[in-house]
Order: structure tokens, then sequence, then C-alpha cells
């Protein structure tokens, strides 16, 4: 085994090619041995294996500095620069390496922490002015994916590298895929660069001012050591594009793309994965609903930015919706701005989107779609603890980012029946732009009929009124509110519970009403609570006798949590509300 044996890429140094061979083969065992035990991204990492090879046998990290983007493809690095024991060992040592690149992991080799995609030619050329201005001479290299291009951040990398005109070198990872397949007008580029060995006569890297090489065979560590030696010590912006193969190495991953880029724990012998428990989710209720919807009406239009399954968009699905689905590519920004687009010009658009991805947007949602009042609609998907853990992935922060911008509508469901018809409302008003947290606390039904017909002004529903302390538990939350209010009974507290419904702002009316027979409010809400739904609860009720304890989770950069500790540490299990209540009464 020559893994075992490489504690940093020096250690490649005087192996020949036969050897390098066998460690790219070596730590493709490696990426498949972790990821069919802990889950993680499948294909993006096979396919990257002898580049990254070829990277550090002929580049001298860490001198020299490697910015990976999205941090979908690292995993062979982290093999090569002392982490191999997160892919060979036991559980405990995986545990210890991140699924994405991390300084405080591997502060020599890993320079960014980063999760999000298009970014890292931009960091790269930070590190490329910095080398300029220091006259430290070493290379910069910035390994970005053919689908990262669809990203604005990535065009703006590159003016910027090109205007500096000093040495950078871009590896772009060419699989012709992104997280599902390639789309926008630059992918027809790569195609033709990619048919013509490279020749072709447009050129969209040299247009920018890029020195430009191809290779073909990107799984070959030979072709590529070849190709990054001519480029090593360059001192103009060079683009490097390799052509890989998305899951090299693992038939499953090679022959099922889209669903190989990222998976759950599977048998790395056949590729199978335990049977689903066949429950319901939003996605596939969300999909299968906006098919039928879509026969009857033209003029809806599902959208989504290069993640078309926090949709429910299979393959299959996408075939069926023709024309009324669109994907953006990795781009939220023109998500954000062309379904505004489409509401001003009459059609009904509904993006879905991650919530640790609708940061990405901001700007957008504020300026292209809320100043201009435009009715398109937004499902937030995953928002909460109870989702993504990673530190660049946590889906803790869109209510306090949503609802800081003005003209915006946000409903918060808490049952599958009230989600729809919150959407259904949605997508026939006209007046503003409604955002809707979609549950992520399961798919949860309720027999109790639930309003069709919603407003511009918040209007709470008392669900159970009672006196003393009211349980205002919005989305995802709402069933740890009637946990909470059955706990109090108990011990004789007989809780008013509310289903605020709108995070946005505040009923006044509701609130007011509560004055007279209420000592303490409690807010549940499952996310960031600094600048949070509930401290407007808390604000409202400021210059009043009535107490608001405020429950959701502080303001921090959480990595890799586990959710029921993440509540403990937070206070916010069933019992230590009731607990807090208790004592402030």
């Amino acid at each position: 085994m020559y893994i075992e044996k490489i504690k940093s890429p020096a250690d490649l140094k005087g192996l020949d090619m036969e050897a390098l061979r066998a460690v790219a083969e070596e730590t493709r065992a490696a990426v498949i041995n972790r990821v069919s035990r802990k889950g993680g991204h499948v294909g993006p990492n096979l396919g990257f294996v002898e580049a990254t090879v070829a990277l550090h046998y002929v580049f001298d990290a860490p001198k020299d500095k490697i910015v990976f983007d999205i941090s979908h493809q690292c995993y062979p690095h982290k093999i090569l620069t002392g982490r191999a024991a997160g892919f060979t060992g036991d559980a405990e040592e995986m545990n210890a390496v991140s699924g994405y690149t991390s300084p405080e992991e591997s502060p020599e080799y890993d320079f960014f922490t980063v999760g999000h995609t298009s970014t890292s030619v931009s960091l790269a050329t930070g590190l490329q002015k910095a080398r300029d201005v220091e006259g430290t001479g070493e290379n910069v290299i910035a390994v970005i994916g053919d689908g990262s291009l669809s990203g604005g951040e990535a065009f703006e990398g590159l003016d910027e590298a090109a205007e500096l005109g000093t040495g950078i070198i871009v590896v772009v990872n060419d699989n012709e895929m992104s997280i599902a397949e390639n789309h926008g007008g630059l992918y027809r580029n790569l195609q033709a660069l990619r048919e013509s060995g490279g020749e072709s006569g447009l050129n969209f890297f040299k247009a920018l001012g890029f020195d430009y090489l191809y290779v073909e065979e990107g799984n070959d560590v030979e072709k590529l050591v070849a190709a990054f030696r001519k480029v090593k010590g360059t001192t103009r912006p060079t683009v490097v594009h390799v052509h890989t193969e998305k899951g090299h190495g693992f038939a499953p991953a090679v022959a099922h793309k889209e669903a190989w880029h990222w998976g759950a724990p599977f048998n790395p012998a056949d590729g199978s994965r335990p049977e689903g428990g066949g429950r319901e989710s939003y996605d596939v209720l969300f999909s299968d609903w906006m098919l039928r919807e879509m026969k009857q009406d033209p003029t809806l239009i599902a959208v989504t930015a290069g993640t078309p399954a926090a949709a429910g968009f299979t393959p299959e699905k996408r075939r069926e919706a023709g024309r009324q689905h669109l994907d953006m590519g990795i781009a939220e920004e023109q998500a954000c701005a062309m379904v505004s687009g489409m509401a001003k010009g009459g059609l009904r658009p509904v993006w879905t989107v991650f919530s640790t991805f609708v940061q990405r947007a901001y700007d957008q949602i504020a300026q292209d779609l809320c100043i201009n009042g435009n009715a398109a609609v937004i499902n937030v998907m995953a928002g909460g603890t109870g989702t993504m853990n990673d530190v660049t992935h946590a889906c803790l922060f869109d209510i306090p980012m949503l609802c800081s911008i003005p003209g915006l509508i946000y409903l918060a469901p808490t049952t599958c029946e009230e989600y729809f018809a919150m959407l259904r409302w949605a997508i026939r008003q006209e007046g503003k732009p409604v955002v809707i947290r979609v549950p992520s606390n399961g798919v949860v039904h309720t027999a109790e009929s639930v309003e069709e017909e919603y407003a511009y002004e918040p209007s709470y529903k008392v669900m159970h009124e009672g006196r003393d302390v009211a349980i205002i538990a919005a989305g995802s939350f709402y069933q740890k509110g009637e946990a909470v209010v059955r706990l109090l009974a108990e011990k004789g507290i007989d809780a008013t519970l509310v289903n605020p419904r709108y995070l946005h702002a505040v009923d006044a009316a509701t609130l007011g009403g509560l004055k007279a027979h209420h000592r303490l409010v409690v807010t549940l809400e499952d996310g960031c609570k600094d600048g949070g739904f509930g401290e407007r609860i808390a604000a409202y009720y400021g210059p009043t006798d009535m107490k608001v304890l405020v429950c959701g989770v502080k303001k921090g950069l959480y990595d890799r949590f586990n959710q029921h500790d993440l509540l403990e540490e937070n206070r916010l299990l069933d019992e230590q509300i009731v607990e807090d209540a208790m004592g402030l009464m």
C-alpha cells in the first residue's frame, strides 16, 4: 500500500509512473471505502483522483497553493495530504475529517472552508494578488468544475484573474455534468472545445485573456503530469481544461451520474443501498402536484438552480414537465431575477431552493424581486436544525435573512395540507412575492380544515386558547409547540397555542389580545433566533409587562452538529423549554 506511507505530497515525488497509477487506484478505493460507509460526494471525487495525484506530484504544496471549488472533489486531496485515516480508518477517524476543505483541519493544505459553488477562482485571485505584492513566487492553482462555471462568481473570478495578468492556473474539471446535467450557453463552447481537442476557434477562456491547454485523457495520470509540467511556473493566467469522467472507476456511479453525485452509505460491491422506508417527502409531493397542475395551466413554471432534486424533479419528471421546468445551473441570482421577470410577464413561476443556497441570492430577492413587487413564489426547502449540518451548508439563517427584506411575505406552514393551501394561494395572488418555508420535520397531516385564503397583513391563528402562558410555534417547530403545551398541562398550566403562519411581521391584534390573560409568551422557531421571528415578537412586547422567552438557535458557526445535541445546547428540548418557562413564571 502506498497511501498508508504518504504523509504529504512530498512523498509522491520519487515515484515512477507505474507507482503513481497504483496510488491513484488506492486513493479511489479509499474514497469508495469512506463514502460507502459514511456517505458523501461520490462521482465528483472519483472522477478527479488522477488529476489530484498529478497536481500533487508536479506542484509543491503547501508552498504552491491549490484552492478547490465547492469541495466536491477534495477527498483525494485530503488522502494525499496526511488525512488518509479519514478514508481508511475507523468511524472515529472518519468523523474527524469533514467532507469539505477546512483550514481548521489542515491549515497547511486547505486554505479556505468552501462548500458553496463557483468560488475557487475568486478566492485564488486573492492569493494571486498577495503573492504578487509580497514577491513570494509560488504557483496558485484554482480547481473548478464545469458545473460551477454557471455561477456568476466564477465569471467574475476569471475576469479578475485575467485582469491581474500574472501567473494563475485554473484547472477546469470538465466531466460534462453539474449535480444534474449542465444548462447554459457556455456549455456549447465546452462541448466544441472537447470535440475539437481544444482547437475550436471559439474559446471562452482565450476570449477572456487566458492561455489555454486541453487534456482529453483526464483520467490518465501520465498525460496529466505532462500537462501540469508545461504550465508550472507560468507567469500568465492559464486554463488547463481537463476532460474527466464523473464516477470514474466505479461502474454504478458512471452509469447513473446524477444519482451518484452525492449519496448515503451503500454496498461497495454492487452499489446497492438499503430500501427506503417509503415515507412521504415534500419534494415528491410538490413535483407530483406541480406536474398535475401544469397540465391545466401552461403559465405555471417550476424553476430550480442546479439542484432539481430539491423540488423532486427527477430526470423522468423533468422530461414530463418539458419546457415548464427550467434549471438555471448553479446560478441562484439568475433564478431569482428570472422568476421576477417571468412573473412580470404574466407567468406563474415557483422557484424551489435549499435554505443554504437562498443566501446566495439575497440582493436579487431584495432588488430584482421585492422592490419590483413581482408575484413570484419561492419554496425554501430544508430550513432548520434537522437537515444539512456542515458549517458551509447549515440551514439556520433563512428566517432572519429573508424577514429583513421589505415587501416579502414569508409563510411557515405546519402541515402538508396547510403547505399546499398556502402554495395554491401564493400562485394565484398577483400582488407580492411570496416565500414558503416548507416544513423540514417530515410530512405531517391534519384532519382539521385549513384556510385556503391568506393575506398580505399577518394573521396568526390561535389553535388552543388557554391563559397565563402562550406558545407561539412557527412552521417545523409547531409540533414541538404542541408537545410543550402537553407538558405544561401536566404541570397544571393550560397554555395557549398559536400557529403564527407569517414569519415576516407581527400580528399586533393577536399579540395585543394575549395581554389580558397571559403573563408569558414563548416563541419557537427552527433556526437562528438572532434577528429572527421571535425577536420581532419580543420587540413588540418590549414596552409592556409581558415576559417573552425567545427559543431558537443562538447565532454561530456550527459544524457537523448532531441535531439533538444542538437542541440541547440551545435549550430547545421540550423539557428544557418547559423548565425555562416555569422558571420565568
